[in-house]
């Protein structure tokens, strides 16, 4: 079984979306091994997306998902990365087929509602900077 992280970012959140989110994501045969609710620092969000820091859309990244609460989450299934990314959609709602959670619950590119690693290397680090090993069931 693989893991991938994921997010519920704050437009989803505050559109009272996230249990509909949720709903679809154990309907397509996820596990979830961990999963908090925060409300993330600018700070905590900078360091999260360090990764981006030299595009010109890092600042307004990093505000938006520091601007209310979201949900993070480890995700557990056969190719769980695939299989989480194909049922985000793409990044761009306007361009995400029909049925993919950017689609239905995204409001903008940078709103798209989801998040998630892609690749194995980028799921280790995104699960480590919100999870230690005591909060995934196991």
């Amino acid at each position: 079984m693989e893991k991938t992280f994921a997010i519920i970012k704050p437009n989803a959140f505050a559109a009272g979306n996230a249990g509909k989110i949720l709903a679809r994501i154990y309907s397509e045969g996820f596990a979830v091994v961990g999963l908090k609710k925060l409300y993330m620092s600018k700070k905590e969000a900078e360091g999260f997306y360090h990764v981006h820091k030299e595009r010109p859309f890092f600042g307004e990244l990093t505000d938006f998902m520091s601007s209310g609460p979201c949900i993070v989450m480890v995700l557990e299934a056969d190719g769980a990365i695939k299989k989480w990314r194909d049922l985000m959609g793409a990044t761009n709602p306007a361009e995400a087929a029909e049925g993919t959670l950017r689609k239905e619950f995204g409001d903008s590119l940078e709103a798209n509602a989801t998040h998630g690693s892609d690749a194995p290397e980028t799921a280790a680090f995104e699960i480590s900077y919100f999870f230690s090993g005591l909060e995934m069931l196991m």
